[in-house]
């Protein structure tokens, strides 16, 4: 696919998958009085996605690699079109939860590839405007998600949610399938890191299980945290002695990936963990209706898909490391100005900070993750941060529920705590004018630097 082809490509899969979750959020009530559904299997609707996707991202980056970025995106794109129909159709809540976990794999296999298509198709130095445009998309996604989610139910029923993404994944994904894709030459003498990626299945699809079903009993915690502890460890024992590891060594051990990654895990820790406990702020202390709430976080919103087309040129004069920084400091201080604020004002100026600093984060934070990976790994680069995107809100969202019994006030600092973990983290990305990668002999050709032979 041609590179605008390859944007509006990534930008839909992102925007869908983005869309996807908020509507659900809306749908859930409409969707457990029609089915008679208890409350905790409304719950497993987003869990089954939850736990599916998260597990899957990193093998399926694999998977994009060795078979081509566009093939994996059709896949996704018509397995998710697809699945969301099922869903709309669906008799009972036991298919929906079946269907739900479908979804997750379908979007596990998308979500990595978008991000590759965009490493493929881009030279590095121009990689920057297409991910802020792609964050900025998401951003307005998150934004309209629920007010569209809205209004499809109360004129259609919840099902009207799930049909709404159809025909985009399928229309995308059969472009996907039938345009030829240049950009990238799948690697299939790669041999596929079978045993690992079961193993890292285990220790996400366990982590994130058991931080999404707090507040739990002691025992199932322990015992849930105690397997993904021994699967990670086993994990790591197995690729130091794979010969094909999953995780590909020059992408993990690089100090400025990891920053990122961990960056990104913080960000989005504080910033849904915020999120989450605000809104029990909003409408069980100040007793707004959800609308009037959604209109309260609207700056948040706004910031975001507005920060992000600024991040590329504060990159090119700041660096990524500077940048980084005072990001994730604008967002630790937004979430320490929402732990004190009670008026409308004050809230919206916190909520603006938040959409700020995390728009400017995701673009930053990401462009260091893709470009430092060779277009031939760009798909686990991809499924890494991908990854890091699902677990950082589960992380904060269990947070939140576990220091509310303290008051949301405490919840919150800490939560501003956590995003100012990521400053110092920062220090490890490149400063201005450093360069994130070493470049493959044809990416050396294309912008005019000498191939050593």
């Amino acid at each position: 696919m041609n590179r605008r082809l390859t944007l509006v490509s990534s930008v839909a899969g992102a925007v869908l998958v983005a869309l996807d979750g908020t509507v659900l959020t809306v749908a859930q009530p409409s969707l457990q009085r029609a089915l008679h559904a208890s409350y905790a299997q409304v719950q497993w609707t987003s869990t089954a996605y939850l736990v599916a996707v998260a597990s899957l991202l990193v093998f399926a980056g694999r998977l994009g690699d060795r078979y081509g970025q566009r093939r994996m995106f059709a896949l996704g794109m018509l397995g998710f079109g697809a699945a969301s129909a099922g869903v709309g159709l669906a008799p009972t809540i036991g298919w929906v939860i079946g269907l739900r976990a479908a979804q997750g794999v379908f979007g596990a296999l998308l979500q990595p590839a978008t991000l590759g298509m965009l490493r493929a198709a881009f030279p590095p130095d121009r990689l920057a405007m297409p991910l802020a445009i792609r964050t900025g998309a998401i951003g307005l996604a998150a934004a309209a998600g629920p007010l569209l989610g809205g209004a499809l139910v109360n004129g259609l029923g919840w099902q009207a949610v799930f049909f709404l993404s159809v025909l985009p994944a399928v229309g995308l994904g059969l472009t996907a399938l039938v345009l030829p894709d240049p950009g990238h030459a799948p690697t299939s003498h790669t041999p596929l890191d079978l045993p690992g990626a079961l193993l890292l299945a285990v220790t996400l699809a366990c982590l994130v299980r058991t931080l999404t079903a707090l507040p739990a009993s002691g025992t199932a915690v322990a015992a849930g945290l105690a397997v993904a502890a021994f699967a990670a460890a086993t994990f790591v024992r197995h690729e130091r002695r794979a010969t094909s590891p999953l995780l590909p060594p020059d992408v993990i051990r690089s100090p400025a990936v990891g920053s990122a990654l961990a960056v990104l895990v913080a960000a989005s820790a504080s910033l849904f963990g915020a999120l989450f406990v605000e809104t029990y702020v909003l409408q069980r202390e100040l007793g707004l209706d959800p609308f009037q709430s959604a209109l309260r976080s609207l700056p948040l919103a706004v910031l975001m898909v507005g920060s992000a087309p600024l991040c590329p040129v504060l990159l090119r004069r700041l660096g990524a490391r500077r940048t980084t920084a005072t990001a994730t400091a604008l967002l630790a201080l937004g979430v320490l100005v929402l732990s004190a604020a009670t008026g409308a004002l004050a809230q919206g100026c916190a909520f603006a900070l938040l959409g700020a600093g995390f728009g400017t984060v995701m673009v930053a934070a990401t462009h260091v993750v893709v470009r430092q990976a060779r277009v031939a790994v760009a798909g686990v680069a991809g499924g890494l941060q991908q990854t890091a995107l699902n677990i950082g809100p589960v992380l904060g969202v269990a947070a939140g529920t576990a220091l509310m019994g303290a008051g949301p006030r405490t919840a919150l600092l800490v939560l501003a705590a956590v995003a100012a973990t990521a400053v110092p983290a920062a220090r490890a990305l490149p400063g201005p004018g450093v360069a994130s990668i070493t470049h493959t002999p044809d990416e050396q050709v294309r912008s005019g630097i000498p191939a050593r032979r």
